[in-house]
């Protein structure tokens, strides 16, 4: 099942967000924005939510692993690469393959 692993920004927070979803990106966001997740979920305290990059994967399997590995990095700084060198996105693929 194709999933994707995705990162919103909001400018009231001065925060990334990075999630999965089997959705549209689109109604992913839709519905962050309209808070339609539990009030304990992060996105809940903002409304701002902007996405800033999106990765197709070939599985959820995949899109799970990918989304760890970025949460694990704890880094602003690993995710404005991410923004900034397109080329990272292939990497990834490549590392976390089925």
């Amino acid at each position: 099942m194709i999933s994707f692993v995705y990162i919103l920004f909001s400018e009231k927070m001065n925060r990334f967000y990075t999630g999965i979803t089997t959705l549209s990106i689109k109604e992913r966001l839709e519905n962050h924005i309209k808070k339609k997740y539990s009030r304990l979920n992060f996105t809940h305290k903002a409304e701002d939510w902007k996405l800033v990059w999106e990765l197709e994967c070939i599985s959820y399997s995949q899109a799970r692993k990918i989304e760890i590995h970025i949460k694990k990095m704890k880094s602003k700084v690993y995710i404005q690469n991410l923004l900034k060198y397109p080329e990272m996105k292939r990497k990834l693929q490549s590392q976390f393959h089925e």
